[in-house]
Protein backbone atom coordinates (compact mmCIF):
# COMPACT_ATOMS: atom_id res chain seq x y z
CA UNK A 1 0.00 0.00 0.00
CA UNK A 2 2.70 2.30 0.44
CA UNK A 3 3.16 2.36 -2.99
CA UNK A 4 0.00 3.94 -3.91
CA UNK A 5 0.11 6.57 -1.39
CA UNK A 6 3.39 8.03 -2.49
CA UNK A 7 1.75 8.09 -5.97
CA UNK A 8 -0.63 10.05 -4.77
CA UNK A 9 1.96 11.91 -3.16
CA UNK A 10 3.74 12.88 -6.31
CA UNK A 11 -0.15 13.93 -7.66
CA UNK A 12 -1.04 15.94 -5.35
CA UNK A 13 1.49 18.90 -4.29
CA UNK A 14 0.15 21.82 -2.36
CA UNK A 15 2.27 23.96 -3.90
CA UNK A 16 1.50 26.71 -6.38
CA UNK A 17 1.98 25.33 -10.13
CA UNK A 18 4.89 27.18 -11.82
CA UNK A 19 5.76 28.11 -15.45
CA UNK A 20 3.81 27.29 -18.56
CA UNK A 21 0.58 24.93 -18.60
CA UNK A 22 1.19 22.24 -20.06
CA UNK A 23 -2.02 19.74 -20.21
CA UNK A 24 -5.35 20.13 -20.00
CA UNK A 25 -7.26 17.09 -18.26
CA UNK A 26 -11.11 17.87 -18.61
CA UNK A 27 -14.03 15.61 -17.17
CA UNK A 28 -17.09 15.65 -19.52
CA UNK A 29 -20.76 15.82 -18.30
CA UNK A 30 -23.53 18.10 -18.33
CA UNK A 31 -23.85 20.38 -15.51
CA UNK A 32 -26.65 20.75 -12.72
CA UNK A 33 -27.64 18.75 -10.23
CA UNK A 34 -30.47 17.27 -12.76
CA UNK A 35 -27.52 15.64 -14.38
CA UNK A 36 -25.53 14.60 -10.95
CA UNK A 37 -24.02 11.14 -10.94
CA UNK A 38 -25.61 9.96 -14.39
CA UNK A 39 -24.02 7.67 -16.82
CA UNK A 40 -23.19 10.64 -18.94
CA UNK A 41 -21.39 12.48 -15.89
CA UNK A 42 -18.57 9.88 -15.66
CA UNK A 43 -16.26 11.95 -16.96
CA UNK A 44 -17.41 14.81 -14.36
CA UNK A 45 -16.75 11.91 -11.58
CA UNK A 46 -13.30 11.34 -12.60
CA UNK A 47 -11.97 14.51 -12.71
CA UNK A 48 -13.34 15.32 -8.92
CA UNK A 49 -11.97 12.51 -7.89
CA UNK A 50 -8.52 13.78 -9.42
CA UNK A 51 -9.05 17.20 -8.44
CA UNK A 52 -9.19 15.76 -4.74
CA UNK A 53 -5.83 14.01 -4.92
CA UNK A 54 -4.45 16.72 -6.25
CA UNK A 55 -5.77 18.99 -3.27
CA UNK A 56 -7.48 21.41 -5.67
CA UNK A 57 -11.40 22.15 -6.36
CA UNK A 58 -12.48 22.75 -9.79
CA UNK A 59 -14.84 25.68 -9.26
CA UNK A 60 -12.99 28.65 -10.84
CA UNK A 61 -15.39 29.66 -13.98
CA UNK A 62 -13.26 30.39 -17.42
CA UNK A 63 -13.74 28.97 -20.98
CA UNK A 64 -17.24 27.72 -20.31
CA UNK A 65 -15.90 25.84 -17.80
CA UNK A 66 -15.12 25.60 -14.14
CA UNK A 67 -10.90 25.16 -13.56
CA UNK A 68 -8.25 24.70 -11.64
CA UNK A 69 -5.26 25.16 -12.03
CA UNK A 70 -2.56 22.08 -10.61
CA UNK A 71 0.47 20.63 -10.86
CA UNK A 72 0.84 16.66 -11.99
CA UNK A 73 3.88 14.84 -12.61
CA UNK A 74 6.47 18.08 -11.89
CA UNK A 75 3.98 19.70 -14.74
CA UNK A 76 1.75 22.18 -14.85
CA UNK A 77 -1.85 20.74 -16.09
CA UNK A 78 -5.25 22.69 -16.06
CA UNK A 79 -8.40 20.50 -14.75
CA UNK A 80 -11.58 21.12 -16.41
CA UNK A 81 -15.32 20.56 -16.25
CA UNK A 82 -16.50 21.93 -19.34
CA UNK A 83 -20.11 23.71 -18.52
CA UNK A 84 -21.69 24.16 -22.22
CA UNK A 85 -23.33 20.59 -22.07
CA UNK A 86 -22.10 17.46 -23.18
CA UNK A 87 -22.55 18.10 -27.06
CA UNK A 88 -20.37 21.54 -27.17
CA UNK A 89 -17.82 20.29 -25.00
CA UNK A 90 -15.51 20.89 -27.98
CA UNK A 91 -16.47 24.69 -27.09
CA UNK A 92 -14.23 25.35 -23.64
CA UNK A 93 -11.64 22.44 -24.67
CA UNK A 94 -10.60 24.47 -27.67
CA UNK A 95 -10.98 27.79 -25.97
CA UNK A 96 -8.10 26.57 -23.15
CA UNK A 97 -5.97 24.64 -25.69
CA UNK A 98 -5.88 28.19 -27.53
CA UNK A 99 -5.32 30.61 -24.67
CA UNK A 100 -2.40 27.99 -23.27
CA UNK A 101 -1.46 27.09 -26.65
CA UNK A 102 -1.51 23.32 -26.13
CA UNK A 103 -1.23 20.73 -28.71
CA UNK A 104 -4.08 18.08 -28.96
CA UNK A 105 -1.21 15.53 -27.82
CA UNK A 106 -1.33 17.25 -24.54
CA UNK A 107 -4.88 17.10 -23.70
CA UNK A 108 -6.43 14.06 -22.11
CA UNK A 109 -10.38 13.62 -22.00
CA UNK A 110 -12.17 11.33 -19.72
CA UNK A 111 -15.36 9.74 -21.46
CA UNK A 112 -18.40 7.94 -20.50
CA UNK A 113 -18.44 4.73 -22.86
CA UNK A 114 -21.27 2.54 -23.35
CA UNK A 115 -19.57 0.04 -24.66
CA UNK A 116 -18.17 -1.17 -21.56
CA UNK A 117 -19.27 -2.36 -18.24
CA UNK A 118 -18.79 0.06 -14.89
CA UNK A 119 -15.92 -1.88 -14.15
CA UNK A 120 -13.81 -1.17 -17.08
CA UNK A 121 -11.20 1.68 -18.31
CA UNK A 122 -9.71 2.04 -21.71
CA UNK A 123 -6.88 4.70 -22.29
CA UNK A 124 -6.16 5.34 -26.09
CA UNK A 125 -3.92 8.14 -27.77
CA UNK A 126 -6.15 9.18 -30.30
CA UNK A 127 -8.79 7.92 -32.34
CA UNK A 128 -12.39 8.61 -33.58
CA UNK A 129 -15.67 9.68 -31.38
CA UNK A 130 -17.33 6.10 -31.39
CA UNK A 131 -20.47 7.94 -31.59
CA UNK A 132 -19.78 9.95 -28.65
CA UNK A 133 -21.07 13.76 -28.92
CA UNK A 134 -18.71 15.04 -26.55
CA UNK A 135 -15.74 13.95 -28.74
CA UNK A 136 -17.18 14.23 -31.79
CA UNK A 137 -17.35 18.56 -30.80
CA UNK A 138 -13.99 17.98 -29.56
CA UNK A 139 -12.37 16.61 -32.50
CA UNK A 140 -14.74 19.00 -34.42
CA UNK A 141 -13.59 22.26 -32.46
CA UNK A 142 -9.71 21.30 -32.34
CA UNK A 143 -9.50 20.09 -36.02
CA UNK A 144 -8.08 16.90 -34.76
CA UNK A 145 -7.92 13.87 -33.74
CA UNK A 146 -5.24 13.34 -31.80
CA UNK A 147 -6.11 13.55 -28.12
CA UNK A 148 -5.66 11.31 -25.36
CA UNK A 149 -8.83 9.82 -24.51
CA UNK A 150 -9.73 7.64 -20.80
CA UNK A 151 -12.92 6.13 -21.21
CA UNK A 152 -14.94 4.73 -18.39
CA UNK A 153 -17.34 2.04 -18.77
CA UNK A 154 -20.50 2.43 -17.52
CA UNK A 155 -22.97 0.10 -19.31
CA UNK A 156 -24.50 -1.37 -21.98
CA UNK A 157 -28.58 -0.39 -22.78
CA UNK A 158 -30.63 -3.27 -21.49
CA UNK A 159 -32.03 -4.01 -24.50
CA UNK A 160 -31.70 -2.80 -28.19
CA UNK A 161 -34.37 -0.85 -28.62
CA UNK A 162 -33.79 0.94 -25.21
CA UNK A 163 -32.84 4.86 -25.99
CA UNK A 164 -29.88 5.84 -25.96
CA UNK A 165 -30.36 9.03 -24.45
CA UNK A 166 -32.70 7.83 -21.98
CA UNK A 167 -30.05 5.72 -20.97
CA UNK A 168 -27.03 7.96 -20.74
CA UNK A 169 -28.73 10.26 -18.38
CA UNK A 170 -30.11 7.74 -16.23
CA UNK A 171 -28.39 7.15 -13.40
CA UNK A 172 -26.39 3.78 -12.29
CA UNK A 173 -27.58 1.09 -10.03
CA UNK A 174 -26.15 0.78 -6.66
CA UNK A 175 -23.70 -2.26 -7.76
CA UNK A 176 -22.82 -0.26 -11.02
CA UNK A 177 -22.15 3.19 -9.00
CA UNK A 178 -19.90 0.88 -6.58
CA UNK A 179 -18.09 -0.60 -9.41
CA UNK A 180 -17.71 2.54 -11.08
CA UNK A 181 -16.36 4.22 -7.92
CA UNK A 182 -14.18 1.25 -7.75
CA UNK A 183 -12.08 2.45 -10.82
CA UNK A 184 -11.81 6.35 -10.08
CA UNK A 185 -8.47 5.95 -8.41
CA UNK A 186 -7.18 4.23 -11.13
CA UNK A 187 -8.14 7.20 -13.25
CA UNK A 188 -5.76 9.68 -11.37
CA UNK A 189 -2.92 7.13 -11.44
CA UNK A 190 -3.47 6.76 -14.88
CA UNK A 191 -3.37 10.73 -15.39
CA UNK A 192 -0.01 10.61 -13.47
CA UNK A 193 1.49 8.22 -15.79
CA UNK A 194 0.53 9.26 -18.81
CA UNK A 195 1.86 13.06 -17.88
CA UNK A 196 4.93 11.56 -16.24
CA UNK A 197 5.55 8.65 -18.37
CA UNK A 198 3.65 8.80 -21.55
CA UNK A 199 0.44 7.09 -22.99
CA UNK A 200 2.05 3.73 -24.26
CA UNK A 201 3.00 2.90 -20.93
CA UNK A 202 -0.41 4.06 -19.54
CA UNK A 203 -2.24 2.09 -22.05
CA UNK A 204 -0.55 -1.24 -21.14
CA UNK A 205 -1.14 -0.66 -17.52
CA UNK A 206 -4.17 0.55 -17.01
CA UNK A 207 -6.70 -0.50 -19.74
CA UNK A 208 -8.55 -3.34 -18.69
Amino acid sequence: MAGIFDLFDRISSKKAPVGNVEYIVAGLGNPGDKYDKTRHNAGFMAIDRLAEKCGVEIKTAKFDALIADTEISSHRALLMKPQTFMNLSGTAIAAAAKFYKIPPENIIIIADDVNFEPSFMRIRRKGSAGGHNGLKDIIAKLGSENFIRIKLGVGKKPTPEYDMVDWVLGRFSESDMKALTSVLDSVAYAVEEIIGKGVDLAMNKFSK
